[in-house]
């Protein structure tokens, strides 16, 4: 048994550069990032698609042959319209918004009933409510929101991956023979 230094991962460098390259690339490029969201929508419904036929096949399904074929003719409509696909997902994201909102405040009134704190509750739908209107009003906004969350998840990636190469190069590790 000896203690021997642990060395940074040279692929933890090279995966904290790239990822925190591409989180600044989406960051500043909101556009090309729901374009190019647009087109992975696609591709991801014309995977699932395929392989719901392949099980189609397996399965003797005429359900899954339904679902696998929908799935295709989705995913190939996503893709040759990049545009349209890309400007629908602020709606949906605000959409998604309007119906955290009302679930939201829907279960307010169950958490009051219950004699429980209530006004954080009731805050937080009337905050989705308004984000998923204020979105639907200007749906550039929605775009923005959508490419800064990844962006801002993608760069944090990025620096994580680097400070664990940096502390991993510096710590030391017990080697039992």
């Amino acid at each position: 048994m000896y203690i021997s230094k642990a060395g940074g991962n040279k692929w933890k460098l090279v995966a904290g550069i790239v990822m925190s390259i591409l989180g600044a690339v989406v960051l500043f490029n909101p556009f090309d990032t729901m374009i190019a969201l647009a087109f992975y929508l696609g591709v991801g419904f014309v995977m699932a698609g395929f392989f719901y036929v392949m099980s189609a096949v397996g399965f003797r399904s005429g359900w899954y042959l339904l679902v696998g074929i929908l799935d295709l003719l989705v995913g190939f409509i996503l893709m040759a319209n990049l545009g349209i696909t890309a400007a629908s997902l602020p709606v949906i994201l605000a959409l998604w918004c309007l119906t955290i909102g009302v679930v939201q405040l829907m279960g307010t009134w169950d958490i009051k009933k219950l004699g429980l704190p209530w006004g954080w509750s009731a805050i937080m739908g009337v905050v989705s409510l308004l984000f998923g209107l204020l979105i639907l009003v200007f749906p550039l906004l929605g775009a923005i929101t959508i490419s800064m969350v990844l962006g801002f998840y993608i760069l944090l990636f990025g620096i994580l991956q680097l400070a664990e190469y940096y502390m991993s190069k510096n710590s030391y590790r017990l080697i039992v023979e």
